[in-house]
């Protein structure tokens, strides 16, 4: 004879879904006492419960053991789950039949190719599933926002505390009469290419004040371009004869190896700047510029610049040939190649106090060819700061995902103030509350579970 049967496959139709979902009553082959269940709760991972009206009354029974505390087994109706089938005990004294359709279908499935049953591939193993209650939803919005905004402000306002000057130099330090063909002038030796800046301090600058020159549209992370070295022959002088990748500039036409070797040497930048004040000359210190790991491990003390610019097209600048590669620190910092078109690459430190609105004369002379390929160059004076030189962003950064933090956090509080919702409630206490309710169907209908019915037959 069929019966009405209700079955459920999830725990968050207790507490996160305004639906109950029904599982196939395809499945509802156990028995209990010879009848189906009326209602079957599911909390995976590890607990089940059955609703079963007797006699008027609803009664919840759990069929596995249950984390909330719940007892494992019902005085009336025992029902645990076993290598997902459900298996029921009968009453004290009772006997427990199977039918000849079960011995049929458990014989069909001894002999179906279909995978033995794990609960690694079924996906039943246990699980930390955390539970976004809006209490620590909330709170994880509001942590974010008190520490990432308190950052933002301190990198902005360390920021804002350098003093940067930038001055671009490749246009204006070429006579107005030869600006319509630059690259004629950059090539041609016999022009002067001394060129004088007037740079004015906006504001005091505490020693150091770095020197960088900044280039554009300069791509020395071009493949080809990173890969015109040889590391081995830069680090001892048995290897100086390995140019191994660096052509065109490996080998001299007279058959002698080019130290240092490769394309990243050869078009080392040679533009230089001079500084000075009413007349008297400000030191620029070009020592410790460079990193230590890259002196002490890459460039050896023993290995010196041969055969180096020695062709007949320049491509920067020339080595002094008594000095090791080790201490040639201009061609360290130049030879650790940028990830970007626009870099800056230090070029020496003032080791004095710059006084604002102070005029400082720049004689800068205009080697380096940046026209050929449209490319600009930048004198730049700058201070420091605990995160290093002027940069806006990290603080930006920071604030305004401090800020938007804060905002959800807010607007999810309003919500939860102004509309909550009844899945806002703890789990447990809703379960404790169905335990121990006369009818819990009525309980969960009140709060807005619609029930969906199936006819199963009784096999």
């Amino acid at each position: 004879m069929p019966m009405r049967t209700y079955e459920y496959d999830r725990c968050e139709a207790l507490t996160d879904a305004d639906t109950a979902i029904p599982r196939s009553s395809k499945n509802n082959k156990g028995r209990l006492g010879g009848r189906q269940p009326d209602l079957l709760l599911l909390l995976p991972p590890v607990c089940r419960f059955l609703l079963h009206r007797e006699g008027g009354n609803e009664v919840l029974l759990p069929s596995r053991p249950c984390p909330y505390g719940a007892p494992t087994r019902s005085p009336s109706r025992p029902l645990f789950l076993e290598e997902g089938r459900r298996i029921s005990m009968a009453p004290k004294g009772a006997a427990t039949s199977r039918s000849d359709g079960e011995a049929d279908s458990s014989a069909a499935m001894r002999n179906s190719k279909k995978p033995q049953y794990s609960r690694f591939t079924q996906q039943e193993l246990p699980a930390w599933k955390p539970i976004l209650t809006p209490g620590w939803v909330i709170s994880t919005f509001t942590f974010i926002s008190v520490m990432f905004i308190p950052i933002g402000l301190a990198s902005l306002f360390a920021s804002q505390k350098v003093v940067e000057i930038v001055d671009q130099y490749d246009v204006a330090c070429i006579p107005e009469r030869l600006q319509n063909d630059m690259i004629a002038y950059i090539q041609n030796k016999a022009i002067d290419k001394t060129c004088t800046r007037i740079i004015i301090v906006p504001k005091l600058m505490k020693n150091p004040v770095y020197i960088y020159y900044e280039l554009e549209n300069f791509y020395q992370n071009h493949r080809r371009y990173v890969k015109s070295r040889n590391d081995k022959q830069l680090r001892n002088k048995a290897s100086e004869r390995q140019t191994e990748s660096c052509a065109p500039e490996s080998y001299t036409p007279n058959g002698s190896a080019i130290v240092p070797c490769g394309l990243i040497a050869w078009s080392l930048f040679n533009d230089t700047y001079r500084f000075s004040l009413d007349s008297k000359v400000i030191e620029v210190n070009k020592k410790n510029i460079a990193w230590k790991s890259d002196k002490d491990n890459k460039f050896g003390n023993d290995i010196y610049p041969k055969n180096f610019q020695s062709g007949s097209v320049i491509g920067g600048a020339k080595l002094n040939s008594s000095i090791p590669l080790s201490d040639q620190e201009d061609l360290i910092v130049w030879m650790r190649t940028a990830a970007l078109p626009t870099f800056r690459k230090l070029y020496g430190k003032i080791e004095v106090d710059l006084k604002s609105d102070e005029k400082i004369t720049v004689t800068i002379q205009n080697n380096y060819n940046t026209y050929s390929f449209g490319g600009k160059k930048k004198l730049v004076l700058s201070t420091t700061s605990w995160i290093g030189g002027k940069n806006d962003f990290l603080g930006v950064a920071y604030l305004t995902i401090g800020g938007l933090s804060l905002f959800i956090a807010i607007s999810f509080i309003l919500i939860y103030v102004i509309k909550p919702r009844f899945y806002f409630v703890q789990r447990n206490t809703i379960l404790w509350k169905l335990l121990s309710m006369s009818s819990p169907s009525t309980f969960l209908k009140e709060r807005g579970f619609s029930f969906m019915q199936e006819e199963a037959a009784v096999y």
